[in-house]
Parts: structure tokens; sequence; C-alpha cells
């Protein structure tokens, strides 16, 4: 267990570290900014390599929202629940800790571009509003879901389940950037929030809401309709 822990805050801060700091230090960066393709791309990476790298050691979820879908499919016991969070939304704060000092070691830095939090209304890259929001998380989050819990399958080829999971949440990113500056992971979204304090902390809610409710609507879907009989009997 301690093995799988370690893999999960690994992995987890892997994520925010590769992909909320391609946000906040070279999306827009003066000639050379990747914006939201680069962004997005990201994101997908850090979920591909390491999936690859300790997936076969915790199972890869690296979001609180992925281990909640993961547990109701019964692919993962609920006894080890509540510690994957844990270690999940530390590795996020430890990653947003340390993008926190690089970051505010260029002269000039500002909370003001929102250091790669998620929002809705105001706060939200686009100005969408709070509906729009908890729709988009949602939707996102159950298809997340239902890709993650269909290329992990018995019936699936064996090795290739990172690269349609990151390519997945990389296509999540280039969707919902402007909606919400994607979250469909309430660790990621914790780790930011601490941070820039204030607005993201009182918006923090509903990251940890509707990623979790389209967890459990993909997860349901899933099992209504793609699961095979050996899968639900497990």
């Amino acid at each position: 267990m301690q093995n799988k822990l370690a893999a999960e805050f690994f992995g987890t801060f892997w994520l925010v570290f590769g992909g909320c700091g391609s946000a906040v230090l070279a999306a827009s960066f003066p000639g050379i900014g990747i914006g939201l393709l680069g962004v997005s791309l990201a994101f997908g990476l850090t979920v591909l390599t390491m999936a690859y790298a300790v997936g076969p050691i915790s199972g890869g979820h690296f979001n609180p929202a992925v281990s909640v879908g993961l547990m109701l499919a019964k692919r993962f016991p609920a006894r080890d629940l509540g510690p994957y969070v844990v270690v999940q939304t530390i590795g996020a704060i430890a990653a947003a800790g340390v993008l926190y000092i690089i970051a505010s070691g260029q002269e000039g830095f500002t909370h003001a571009s929102g250091f790669a939090a998620n929002g809705y209304g105001a706060h939200s890259p686009g100005k969408y509003s709070l509906l729009a929001g908890i729709v988009a998380e949602i939707v996102l989050t159950a298809f997340f879901l239902i890709i993650i819990l269909g290329v992990t399958a018995p019936r699936s080829p064996v090795g290739f389940a990172p690269i349609p999971i990151g390519l997945a949440l990389t296509l999540i990113h280039l969707i919902s950037i402007p909606v919400t500056n994607t979250s469909v992971n309430p660790a990621r979204s914790t780790g930011q929030a601490l941070f820039v304090g204030g607005w993201a902390i009182e918006q923090l809610w509903m990251f940890w809401v509707a990623p979790i409710a389209g967890a459990i609507i993909g997860a349901a879907i899933y099992g209504m309709l793609f699961a095979e009989r050996s899968e639900k009997a497990a």
C-alpha cells in the first residue's frame, strides 16, 4: 500500500506540475507561447507518462474523481479510496507549491492571471456561467471515466491504455479550458486554489462536486451499457 500511495502522490504531482506549469510558465511566453493547444497536450502527456511509469503500481488514478469512478465500477477497493484521495490532494498541493516558488521568481509575478486555478463566472477564462461550468465538468468527467473503463477492460489490448487516456485528457482540455480552465480533477483544482485564495477557494466546491458527479454517472453508464458479464460479476 505504501508503494501505491507513493505512486499516486508522484503521479498527481507530475500531472499538476506539468499541466498547470505549462499554463503558468509557458502558455503566453512572449514569442514562443504554447497557448491552449500546448497546455492541453501537456496535461495529456503528464497522464500518459506517469501511467506508464507508475500506473502498474497504483493503477494510475492521479485524480479523486477517477478513484471514485473505479471504485463504483468495482475495479478498485472501497477501503483504499480515502488514502488515495488524501495523497492525490497532497501531491497536487505540493506541485502547486513548487510551481509557485518558480513562478514567483519572475519580476512582476502576480495572481491576476489566476495561477491556472479553475473558476466560473467572472473567473472563467471565457466568462462562462456556473451552470455552463457544472455541465461541462460533469459531462467531460463522465466521458473520461467511460474511456478509462473501456480501455482498461479485459477485452482491450494490453499495454496501450495510457495512450487513449492521455489523448482523452488532451481533448477534454481543448474543449473546456475556455469554460472552467478545465478541472475534471478535484485534487488539481485544490492545489491551485489554495495558492490563489479568495475567489478560488470560494468556487472550489464546484470542482469537487461536478467531477465526482460526472465520475459516478460515467461509471453507471459504462456498467449498464458496456461492461462485460465478467466485469459486472467482479
